[in-house]
């Protein structure tokens, strides 16, 4: 988990305006498994000790930038059944959209064509130039998820992924929680509460055995 301090290196200078097509801004996001299962390891004595799956979506997190470089998670704590992120995306680097396009999101129907459009290569070469209108088709459609949407679904594909490869019963719950961070003591409230996850953990809403 990461372990700087939040509210000394992360600030938000003012309360922000409402951004409706989630291509910037920071967030408070829920991920949930299906079913609420404890497919990520267990709580024990106040700590988390994650399985490998666990394990894995640790990793998955800290290297999250590489495949999308407008995300920035700051601070998160993975739970038995769920994983808490402060998510912060800057989408005013038009490059940050074909750099999404690496990255898959959800499997359900509904986005088949949103989840085809982001494998799809953006780079034109000389054996990519018959392939460039269609790309750039694609690409507008994967922009219609919004990078949140596009980080967030590329990070559960690429952990449901690793479950099949390695033959581990996983499942996610479909969507994810999302809350816009207004203002600096939003930000600090929703900061605390997730440092505090593990040790609240039989309090929680999401708490199960």
């Amino acid at each position: 988990m990461k372990t700087d301090k939040f509210q000394n290196k992360y600030r938000i200078p003012s309360a922000r305006a409402v951004w409706h097509d989630y291509n910037s801004g920071d967030y408070f996001i829920t991920i949930c498994t299906s079913e609420r299962l404890h497919y990520f390891g267990e709580i024990n004595n106040g700590d988390i000790i994650l399985n490998a799956l666990g394990q894995k979506l640790d990793e998955l997190i800290g290297k999250i930038k590489i495949h999308n470089p407008y995300c920035e998670i700051p601070l998160y704590q993975i739970m038995p059944n769920h994983v808490h992120l402060i998510v912060c995306i800057d989408g005013r680097d038009a490059a940050c959209r074909d750099a999404a396009c690496h990255v898959s999101t959800e499997n359900a129907e509904i986005n088949a064509k949103r989840d085809a459009a982001c494998h799809v290569s953006t780079n034109g070469n000389g054996t990519n130039n018959k392939r460039t209108v269609k790309n750039e088709k694609m690409r507008d459609i994967a922009e219609e998820c919004g990078l949140l949407s596009t980080a967030m679904g590329g990070l559960k594909s690429a952990l449901t992924k690793y479950a099949n490869l390695n033959k581990i019963k996983f499942g996610w719950q479909t969507r994810f929680h999302d809350h816009i961070i207004r203002s600096q003591e939003e930000m600090n409230m929703i900061a605390t509460y997730i440092e505090n996850n593990v040790t609240t953990w039989e309090n929680d809403k999401f708490h199960t055995k």
